[in-house]
């Protein structure tokens, strides 16, 4: 009998595609320990918005929601998502900020820190990898998969041993969009296969209806490990059902080590907080279609919604055919950047822009200008040379790695959230998310101020 391996969604990027990240630590801990129960090779449960939507929207300090959830799960590995140079945030941070936080995430419980970077520039990965090993976390590195001309099998294939080369304890391949159709996936896998030691992953999203036949394709190729969400967050635009995709591979004599039992607690919990969220309207019930549309605009779900729902907000839903066909150009225009945070948004944008104004490039989001530029990273095909000088004239472009133009962040956001910071943590928040930190950190100093001093128990 064969075997694959599953990594659990819900925590993360389950919950991230269905409700925007808005699942407070209270509507985990309760089946924390049943989920550490249920076989999971590991469980996602940081990185991504997570961290922003805490401080934001959640008033939880995210290092704290990780050591609870590190506290209920002892036994089976944490894993997060890391955007590389990016870390959790929209542009690159300097070499010591990302060192220590990688440094701190592993401290803090997490065992498999997922690294990708938007546009597959191997050079901004290179710090995040080297401060994960380090710290003794094992570092996951992943191709950011996408279709386009220059986006080939071999090119693929290409990059994957370029990642073990890197130093990559496992690869990854991570279809945002869930555009990785059956076909390529299983010449993909088998390809990758063949030329790396270490393990392979596959991720995809539910959004286009082919991901189960995705999963089946790779896990016959042979991948190593595949996605899953349980299933009251399953589908749409999160990961395909796990118990389902158990089933139908135990049925196909592929082993995966789940316990189904486990999974059907799981399972029971997960329904109540869904419904809490159906009810009070996070969940939109169009999260949970299918888009085929996706499949022919190379679109990523989330995206399409997101320009919906832009382009009602101003009045103009009626010109959504307009900009979803206006996507494929800019990326083209742009050298084929793959759709994953932060490009997906900024092409987004930008095909937005160029559809209401009536003039392509008229108007251009400073994010696209600094792209262009090369302050992002390499893109994987030339720019337009035309586009290029109607963003940026003749502006040189760099081409070092962007972070080697950065000054160290540490000792600045030392000083800066110094009155607040209670530890290294608190820092490393207030350099990725300045604002909603120190927000969040006044918050608490407002409420200590609030306590009477008689509560203190003050042996002076």
């Amino acid at each position: 009998m064969s075997k694959v391996k599953v990594m659990e969604t819900v925590l993360r990027d389950g919950q991230q595609s269905l409700i925007a990240t808005r699942m407070p630590i209270e509507d985990m801990t309760p089946i924390l320990e049943t989920m550490d129960q249920a076989g999971y090779h590991s469980m996602e449960v940081w990185g991504g918005a997570t961290f922003d939507s805490c401080l934001r929207f959640l008033n939880e300090d995210p290092w704290e929601r990780l050591r609870t959830i590190r506290e209920g799960a002892k036994n089976t590995k944490l894993q997060m998502l890391l955007r590389g140079q990016n870390l959790l945030g929209y542009k690159n941070y300097p070499d010591d900020v990302v060192a220590e936080f990688c440094k701190k995430s592993v401290e803090n419980g997490i065992d498999v820190i997922r690294i990708f970077d938007a546009l597959n520039d191997t050079r901004n990965l290179a710090t995040a990898v080297e401060a994960t090993k380090k710290a003794g976390g094992h570092a996951q590195l992943a191709i950011s998969y996408t279709t386009s001309p220059v986006h080939t099998v071999p090119y693929f294939v290409k990059l994957a041993k370029e990642m073990e080369e890197l130093g990559a304890d496992s690869i990854c391949i991570k279809d945002m969009a869930g555009v990785l159709t059956p076909g390529v996936a299983y010449e993909l896998v088998t390809k990758i296969k063949d030329e790396i030691s270490v393990p392979l992953e596959v991720h995809t999203h539910a959004t286009a209806g082919i991901s189960e036949m995705t999963y089946l394709k790779a896990v016959e190729a042979g991948a190593d490990i595949i996605d899953l969400a349980i299933s009251p967050f399953a589908g749409g635009t999160s990961q395909p059902a796990t118990e389902s995709v158990a089933i139908a591979l135990q049925d196909l004599g592929v082993e995966t080590d789940l316990d189904m039992d486990n999974l059907e607690k799981i399972a029971d919990h997960f329904s109540v907080v869904r419904d809490k969220f159906q009810d009070n309207g996070t969940m939109n019930i169009k999260v949970l279609g299918i888009e085929p549309k996706s499949l022919i605009y190379q679109v990523p779900g989330g995206m399409l919604s997101n320009l919906l729902s832009q382009l009602t907000e101003q009045g103009i839903a009626d010109r959504y055919q307009e900009v979803l066909e206006e996507v494929p150009r800019v990326r083209k225009d742009l050298g084929y950047p793959p759709l994953v945070t932060p490009l997906s948004q900024m092409v987004g944008t930008q095909a937005m822009m160029n559809v209401i104004t009536g003039e392509r490039y008229k108007v251009v989001p400073n994010e696209i200008k600094d792209y262009v530029r090369g302050l992002y990273g390499r893109p994987p095909a030339p720019i337009d040379p035309e586009v290029k000088e109607k963003i940026i004239g003749d502006e040189p472009v760099i081409t070092v790695r962007p972070a080697d133009l950065l000054e160290p962040g540490l000792p600045a956001a030392r000083e800066e959230i110094g009155s607040y910071a209670r530890n290294e943590e608190d820092v490393l928040s207030y350099a990725l998310f300045p604002q909603q930190a120190k927000d969040y950190l006044g918050r608490l100093q407002d409420k200590f101020y609030d306590v009477p001093l008689e509560s203190f128990d003050l042996k002076l």
